[in-house]
């Protein structure tokens, strides 16, 4: 196995507690919460990595807000130096500067990163580590920017992709392709075009690249983020975060870095990967009865049917209901029609602070 001392992880665990209100919260949002297994989404992020990256090359970027929340979720697994607080809201762009500057002040231009979200759920996780370290290992070594390809099983229209062009290498840890465009979310019609063709892939969100092949492609497209990086102290970084953070632009890394950048390819991805972005998306992964219920905690259902039911300490009873989204927690109760769940944030923007 190829030595990983010059590997890093960036985890971004951000996001705005939203759509799964109510146990999603601004200070606990969906990486914060235990929603299929024990552990916290962004524990198992980090869990995943396995031998791919040494633990005390790991970092994760989050916000002010929920920075203890972090450091509590991880307290063991991520020295709580290594949990950064972004101290604005900008995008993905600012925070894959970021992270290529802490793993440059750390381990040098020729350092590999991986840059992933936090709030993914990847069951396999040894295939995972494995493609992880083959990721690592191929963008050290082209000087290309990877991704990670997500072969489509159904025509999801919530989902950039990429469009995949000739192959570059295959290895026992998968097929290396290149990526002839990025493409944004799609209408239903042409996203059931792209799972047809077999040449489109989902775009997973997560990326790999040489610090010295970022700064490169970053010279060239988004020079503030390169500046910010060769700036960035190797010590006592506060202040300089601090004052020169909230003046990045605000822009995600596809369109900053990605979209034009010289060489990107793709590692077809061997593992399975939901981004559970929606209530709608538990119940493959939860309990399910003959009726198509999903359940978890204390749930009694008579003459119900498909619907996705989640109690955090008081028993639900459902009766003669169907394709309801019920979730119960301390001091609230969502019930919503499973076709409505995209629009819970309108709900939270009607609630008192106290349930935000």
């Amino acid at each position: 196995m190829t030595d990983n001392s010059k590997f890093f992880a960036c985890i971004m665990a951000g996001g705005s507690g939203e759509r799964f209100w109510p146990m999603s919260r601004a200070q606990t949002p969906k990486h914060l919460l235990k929603l299929l297994s024990d552990r916290t989404l962004v524990e198992e992020t980090v869990r995943r990595l396995g031998t791919a990256v040494p633990k005390e090359n790991i970092f994760v970027l989050t916000n002010t807000v929920q920075l203890p929340g972090t450091r509590a979720a991880l307290e063991g697994l991520v020295p709580a130096e290594q949990i950064v607080a972004e101290p604005a809201k900008r995008d993905t762009a600012p925070a894959a500067a970021l992270a290529t500057a802490l793993v440059r002040a750390r381990g040098g231009e020729g350092a590999a990163l991986a840059l992933l979200p936090a709030d993914a759920f990847i069951a396999d996780a040894a295939m995972c580590a494995q493609q992880m370290h083959a990721a690592l290992a191929r963008a050290a070594e082209s000087g290309a920017i990877l991704t990670i390809a997500i072969k489509p099983d159904h025509a999801a229209t919530g989902f950039g992709y990429l469009e995949m062009g000739e192959e570059r290498a295959r290895g026992a840890s998968g097929v290396v392709r290149a990526v002839k465009r990025f493409v944004e979310k799609p209408d239903a019609a042409t996203a059931q075009g792209y799972v047809d063709c077999g040449q489109y892939a989902w775009n997973a969100g997560m990326f790999f690249w040489r610090v010295g092949t970022f700064l490169d492609e970053a010279d060239r497209n988004a020079p503030e983020l390169a500046a910010f990086v060769r700036g960035f102290p190797a010590t006592n970084a506060a202040g300089y975060l601090a004052e020169k953070f909230p003046a990045l632009p605000k822009i995600s890394v596809d369109y900053a870095i990605m979209e034009k950048a010289r060489s990107v390819e793709t590692l077809l991805a061997q593992f399975d990967w939901d981004d559970v972005g929606l209530w709608t998306a538990l119940p493959k992964h939860l309990k399910t009865d003959a009726a198509g219920n999903a359940t978890r905690g204390p749930v009694v259902v008579s003459g119900s049917s498909n619907n996705i039911v989640l109690s955090n300490g008081r028993t639900i009873a459902l009766c003669g209901v169907k394709d309801l989204v019920v979730v119960e927690t301390a001091d609230a109760v969502l019930v919503c029609h499973r076709d409505a769940v995209q629009n819970i944030k309108q709900i939270v923007q009607q609630l008192p602070k106290e349930l935000l």
